[in-house]
């Protein structure tokens, strides 16, 4: 009995297969799930009291269902049918819900939950949705550069494996591009693949560039929807070179130009505001028309003042787009005159002269023996403190190590002059003989003594200050003696001689050499005494002749007078004549 039952038994259950129905109040369900994850499949049915088992199938796209999975609900068994692409990967629970694992594009199907009794079959539909995001965006096939008002290609943005398929946007400095005819031109296409049943999209970007993309940056994104919704994903930024010709020419100068003197080296560096820059230009030199073709920069090596003029730079293809700079090779002449080693005589004049000449103006500093002067010495009438050694130098203080000097020694030679001074001790026991000497060389002293006495000092000197020293000797004398002193150098040798009373005898003491700056006032006082003396003597001269005028007029005067008076005599005797004659 029982093998005949269970025939009839399979009879029945394909019969109520065929006669399954959907319960009432249960629409489209659909299951969202990631490309890889669960998809987790509830049964929505409510288990009924006389159940038998639950199934699942899903059906083809001509509606033919292929079951997958079985569970008992008597032996608590469960079933999977032999469907390759399902191998593996279902799991039925107790309250019937399907899982599947590893999600693929595949099981994006309609899968119905089956619940039978003895007598009914009740199902649940479910759609299930599979999405999978796209890989990041990036831009391949990268121009090296691109071209102002050329149409180029830029580059493709590429995002792979995507489910369903994206959209992809260009963006420049953060704005969307959008398609302009002969400006913006956008293509895009998408692949998928026959296994995955993944989508790769590409969309390629040509595009006119300016100026103003100079360090602009480009990127992509891809749109796509996932189980929460729609996404986008963004490429990295990525800045393109940009090719523009040059519309202007610098031209530079190293070391700067205000600084450039004679001897110096000097480079010219053009430079043209295009990118690429050029690589060669034509430099013109002052007073050249050909240009001499060279890379951005040239050098000019020891230059001098001839080089002074206006420098300029061209490119080799437009000559016309020219830049120039006027540049001076500074320059700094001295002359001193007399220069070197110089001997004059005391007395002598000696003009000097420090003769200056420069690209601009230049600063003069005179110096004596390293000690700087207020002004430039000049000499009418030398003195031996005029001798040293003098320097004038001049330099150009913008420019720096620009300087010159020349040096004179002057050397004022004299004969030894002799000037001999006496002083008696206030004790009245000696006398102090002073032989005060001038000249240069240094005049060498000699002392001779004729008569008797004693000789208490004889090495005293002074300093050999500015051609002048002084030997002392004091001597005490018992009787008139005769000192002299004898000075000497490779001029000449002169000699003074000076009487010298005996100590008991008293005697008028000669003072002593006065310094230069009293002989200076006594000078002075002279040349004052002088003036006045000539002042009085042409004033007495100016009375003299005035008072030789007024005699000699009030003279004139006189004989008039008498030659007046003398007629009037004659007139009276003629009269006194007359009146005889009439009588």
């Amino acid at each position: 009995m029982a093998s005949k039952a269970a025939p009839s038994c399979r009879l029945v259950f394909c019969l109520l297969i065929s006669a399954a129905v959907l319960r009432p109040g249960l629409g489209l369900y659909t299951v969202n799930s990631a490309y890889g994850d669960t998809i987790i499949m509830p049964c929505r049915l409510d288990v009924p009291q006389n159940l038998m088992f639950g199934k699942w199938k899903y059906e083809k796209p001509d509606g033919s269902p292929v079951f997958i999975a079985f569970r008992s609900s008597t032996k608590k068994s469960v079933h999977y049918d032999d469907v390759p692409e399902y191998k593996d990967r279902l799991s039925l629970s107790e309250n019937y819900t399907l899982s599947i694992s590893n999600a693929r594009i595949s099981d994006e199907k309609r899968f119905v939950c089956m619940l039978v009794t003895e007598d009914n079959v009740f199902e649940a539909p479910t759609i299930v949705k599979v999405f999978k995001e796209p890989s990041k965006p990036e831009i391949v096939s990268k121009a090296p550069f691109l071209e102002t008002q050329q149409l180029k290609k830029l580059g493709d943005c590429i995002s792979k494996d995507s489910y369903p398929d994206g959209n992809i946007t260009w963006y420049r400095a953060g704005k969307v591009l959008q398609p302009l005819e002969g400006v913006v031109v956008i293509t895009f296409t998408k692949q998928m693949d026959p296994v995955t049943q993944l989508y790769t999209m590409t969309s390629s970007l040509e595009y006119k560039t300016t100026k103003a993309d100079i360090q602009m940056p480009f990127a992509c994104s891809v749109t796509y929807y996932g189980p929460s919704g729609q996404k986008t994903v963004h490429s990295e930024q990525t800045v393109f070179d940009i090719y523009y010709p040059t519309e202007q020419v610098t031209i530079q100068v190293l070391p700067p130009k205000n600084a450039i003197k004679e001897g110096d080296n000097m480079t010219l560096k053009c430079l043209g505001n295009g990118n690429p820059p050029p690589e060669e230009f034509l430099f013109y030199l002052p007073g050249q028309l050909e240009g001499i073709r060279s890379s951005n920069t040239y050098t000019l090596t020891d230059v001098r003042r001839n080089a002074t003029g206006d420098y300029k730079c061209s490119l080799t293809d437009q000559k016309s787009m020219i830049a120039s700079t006027a540049i001076t090779v500074h320059y700094l002449d001295l002359s001193l005159n007399p220069s070197g080693e110089v001997t004059k005589q005391i007395g002598d004049a000696l003009p000097v002269s420090c003769t200056i000449s420069a690209s601009r103006n230049a600063t003069v500093v005179w110096m004596k023996d390293n000690t700087r002067l207020k002004a430039s010495p000049s000499f009418s009438s030398l003195h031996y403190q005029d001798a040293g050694n003098y320097v004038c130098e001049t330099s150009l203080q913008e420019v720096e190590g620009l300087k010159k000097r020349e040096s004179l020694t002057l050397i004022v030679e004299g004969k030894p002059q002799i000037k001999m001074t006496k002083k008696t001790d206030p004790s009245g026991l000696s006398k102090t003989i002073i032989c005060h000497v001038e000249g240069f060389p240094k005049p060498a002293i000699q002392w001779t003594i004729t008569g008797s006495g004693s000789v208490i000092n004889q090495t005293e000197e002074s300093p050999y200050i500015n051609g002048r020293y002084y030997s002392k000797i004091i001597i005490s004398p018992e009787e008139n003696v005769t000192l002299t002193c004898t000075a000497e150098n490779q001029l000449e040798r002169t000699v003074n001689s000076l009487n010298v009373s005996a100590i008991s005898i008293p005697e008028h003491d000669e003072t002593d050499e006065i310094s230069d700056e009293n002989r200076e006032k006594v000078n002075d006082q002279a040349k004052l005494i002088v003036g006045i003396v000539v002042g009085l003597l042409l004033a007495a001269l100016v009375a003299g002749v005035v008072y030789w005028l007024y005699m000699k007029k009030s003279k004139t005067a006189s004989k008039h007078v008498n030659k007046d008076l003398g007629n009037l005599e004659e007139n009276k005797k003629l009269e006194e004549n007359n009146h005889k004659t009439e009588a």
